[in-house]
């Protein structure tokens, strides 16, 4: 699969879970811990967990805004995705994620909703660098 890339960012991350992470041109700076459900001591920070979550949730917006835009129902102004994501071991070894996307679009008709959230699914990167390798269930709240 070839992608026409049209925008570029890159991070640079020291010390790993209890680090620094900061995008070189110096937009996010971000101190991270580890929770302490992973062994870590918590306390003020962000995990990788926390930023891929809020990411995936801005993205699926973004992605049903252009499901939108190619004729489908219009994103309600209040819309809003909450992302749920968890880490833990996975039975094969190593570590997988598992995540929850909440999708709330008032005003619009269930069945609506439900159509719109599915069209994103197929177009969202977020949802198409996951697919096939992390669970990931879509709810319209």
């Amino acid at each position: 699969m070839s992608v026409n890339v049209l925008y570029k960012t890159s991070a640079k991350a020291t010390g790993g879970r209890d680090g620094h992470a900061a995008t070189l041109d110096g937009a996010l700076d971000v101190k991270l811990t580890t929770p302490k459900e992973l062994g870590g001591g918590g306390g003020a920070g962000n995990n990788p967990e926390q930023l891929f979550a809020a990411g995936y949730a801005a993205c699926f917006i973004g992605a049903m805004k252009f499901v939108a835009s190619q004729g489908g129902p219009k994103v309600p102004n209040d819309a809003s995705v909450t992302s749920t994501v968890g880490i833990g071991p996975r039975s094969e070894g190593g570590f997988g994620l598992d995540i929850d996307l909440a999708v709330s679009l008032p005003g619009l008709a269930r069945a609506e909703a439900e159509a719109l959230v599915a069209k994103a699914h197929q177009v969202c990167p977020y949802s198409n660098a996951t697919r096939g390798n992390v669970d990931v269930r879509l709810t319209v709240v």
